[in-house]
Formats: structure tokens, C-alpha cells, sequence
């Protein structure tokens, strides 16, 4: 019976590191994607300020509001941005060092890149996890 446990134990942590790698791979590509859609509102900032300069300048276009328009797009995108990187850190078991954006083991004191001293991150387990897990 050891045999067996042994197998389905090792099938386990296979399954969890595999289910992690692909967490990690869709973060990855989300945060691509949006990456790209970013260069994209770029561009259509690059357009609109051309067919302003060229564009007759008797018709009343406001283009600071346009421009504030793609500009909240670019901040949307960003801030979901940073929220799949902060989960793909937390997928690695990794912390972003606050001087030099180096990406550190979560149990070390000081950035091995540029030695700024890390402040101890405290993690919480989800308790209602726990909660579901000890009323089964």
C-alpha cells in the first residue's frame, strides 16, 4: 500500500506544480496582451495628434479630452497590469524589492541586487479555506 501512496502522492505535487506553471503562463500572456493593447492606444494617440496638426483648425475639436480619454485606457491597462504581476510573484513565491524592482525570495533580509534592507512581509492564509476545509 506504501507503493501506492508514494504514486499518488508524487501524481499530487506533479498535478500542483504543473497547474502552477500554467497559472503562471496565463498571467503572463494577460500581462502580454495588455502590453500590446497599450502600444496599440499609442499608436491611436499618435494618429489623432497628426489629424489635429493637419485637420482644419476652424473646427472646434477639444483634443485634451481625447487625449485625456486614451490616456485613462493607458491607466486602466497598467493597474491591471500590475495586479497579474503581483499575482505572478505571489504564484513564485517572490517579492519585488521597493528600490530596484528586482525580484527576491520572500524570506530574504536584504536585495542581493542592490542591498536595500526588505521589510518582512507578513502572509495570511486564506482562512476561509481553512474554514471550508475543517467543516468537511
Amino acid at each position: 500500500m506504501d507503493f501506492f501512496d508514494k504514486i499518488g502522492k508524487k501524481a499530487s505535487q506533479t498535478y500542483e506544480k504543473t497547474s502552477k506553471l500554467a497559472k503562471e503562463a496565463k498571467l503572463k500572456m494577460a500581462i502580454n496582451e495588455k502590453k500590446s493593447q497599450i502600444e496599440d492606444v499609442y499608436e491611436e494617440i499618435g494618429k489623432k495628434v497628426y489629424e489635429h496638426h493637419i485637420s482644419d483648425k476652424s473646427v472646434d475639436i477639444d483634443i485634451e479630452a481625447i487625449l485625456e480619454e486614451y490616456c485613462i485606457r493607458i491607466d486602466e491597462l497598467c493597474d491591471r497590469i500590475e495586479d497579474e504581476r503581483k499575482e505572478l510573484l505571489t504564484l513564485k513565491d517572490k517579492k519585488q524589492c521597493p528600490n530596484c524592482f528586482y525580484e527576491i525570495d520572500l524570506d530574504f533580509k536584504y536585495c542581493p541586487n542592490c542591498g536595500t534592507e526588505q521589510k518582512e512581509i507578513i502572509v495570511q492564509e486564506n482562512t476561509t479555506d481553512n474554514q471550508n476545509l475543517e467543516s468537511n
